[in-house]
């Protein structure tokens, strides 16, 4: 042989070079469940056919997604198309998050699947560093006895984090310092645990917010407001055409401080009746007459008392109103201020939606301008454990960015 390429193969290689900058777009587009096919995926790029199978080639090639061999007949025109899929037993990140009640890890591949978690564990101790150590060792655990390959690391905290120093600038229901610098502690602990690839560390609800875009109820939308109890605790978060609106240093959306009811509950703000104290888990069992149980945390028992016992339960009902109206006067506030196209709620909101619907579609609608002429939908969160899923989000978008040099 001369060692010199065939005309066919430089034919090849030309389409993939002109392609390669498609890798990434292609990619989300295939992970966000909006390529099914080669045919779609040719359309959403607008590059060739024999582009796109030369970008599918390759992205199956680096192990991350799976072409079907034999071509349906859902392609453009009618034409067969060959079916696009993540790879099921390809990479993932490990996602790991804290919350007031414990902390639990987990490995997610593409498209936000759940591979494998860890139990989680129930307390949360004052010192970052031995709960972040533990979360990692979980994972690390996970890694090695599923002997996947791992791309990087997220960890969801209930804090408002800066960037890009990384620090929880308000840990308020953990025992944990303001500013606690925990992206760098997490980077140690999983450095030390012999895990590669990048690390990241966000707010638990913006990190929800960003899953479910991609994957829930907040798929589609351009200006996606997403509104969720923690255990304990308000958050809310704005996506704009895909992207997390983080504000100028990672401190944007802070919603839980709202006031929606002057008189109410003292805030750990220094104010009173902000919607952090007045619709989360401990206000809810409060207004129902209801003392914390040992057996699951306030945000479980609070759900729980919601799906079993309204409306049935004089108490619970009570509570159930209570807490819609201050919740609709809080959106309502924000739908006047961000404008959004649809609002997802999470947490103890979302069954308090799921409860009564109507009443606060109501309540937003005659508290906002623009709820009487239009109408922003609202919508429950669909996915379990968004917090961890967008934890694994951020420890993906590398990958998304640009495979081959993410994989190298």
């Amino acid at each position: 042989m001369n060692g010199k390429a065939g005309p066919r193969a430089a034919t090849t290689r030309t389409r993939l070079d002109r392609g390669r900058g498609a890798l990434g777009p292609a990619l989300e587009l295939v992970h966000t469940g909006r390529a099914p096919t080669r045919a779609v995926l040719t359309a959403e790029l607008g590059i060739t056919r024999a582009t796109a199978g030369a970008v599918a080639a390759e992205l199956e090639a680096l192990g991350l997604i799976r072409v079907d061999a034999h071509p349906n007949a859902a392609g453009a025109q009618g034409r067969p198309s060959h079916r696009l899929e993540v790879a099921e037993d390809g990479p993932v990140a490990l996602a790991a998050q804290v919350h007031a009640d414990g902390f639990r890890a987990a490995l997610v591949g593409l498209g936000g699947r759940i591979v494998a978690t860890a139990p989680g564990c129930g307390t949360v101790g004052a010192d970052p560093a031995k709960v972040l150590g533990s979360v990692v060792e979980a994972g690390a655990e996970l890694l090695r006895r599923t002997g996947r390959r791992c791309v990087g690391a997220g960890l969801a905290v209930p804090s408002a984090v800066t960037e890009p120093e990384g620090l929880a600038l308000n840990p308020l229901h953990l025992d944990w310092s303001a500013g606690a610098p925990v992206r760098e502690v997490f980077a140690e602990r999983v450095r030390a645990a012999g895990i590669t690839g990048p690390v990241f560390a966000a707010n638990d609800i913006n990190l929800a917010a960003l899953a479910e875009h991609r994957h829930g109820a907040g798929r589609g939308s351009r200006q996606l407001l997403c509104v969720a109890t923690g255990h304990r605790g308000v958050g809310g978060a704005l996506v704009l055409d895909g992207r997390l609106h983080t504000g100028s240093s990672g401190l944007a959306l802070e919603v839980g401080h709202l006031t929606v009811q002057p008189e109410g509950h003292p805030c750990h703000c220094g104010s009173r009746g902000c919607l952090d104290v007045e619709t989360d888990p401990p206000a809810f069992l409060t207004a129902a007459g209801r003392a914390e149980g040992p057996e699951v945390s306030q945000l479980q028992q609070a759900v729980d008392l919601i799906r079993t016992r309204y409306p049935a339960d004089p108490a619970v009902r009570t509570a159930v109103e209570k807490l819609i109206e201050r919740l609709g006067l809080g959106l309502a506030g924000l739908v006047n201020i961000l404008n959004p196209d649809r609002i997802i709620l999470g947490g103890l909101h979302r069954a308090l939606f799921e409860a009564a619907p109507e009443r606060l579609r109501a309540v937003v609608a005659d508290r906002s301008l623009w709820g009487r002429s239009g109408g922003v939908p609202i919508l429950a969160c669909t996915l379990d454990h968004s917090s961890l899923v967008g934890a694994a989000e951020v420890a993906w978008q590398p990958v998304l960015d640009d495979p081959p040099a993410a994989l190298a």
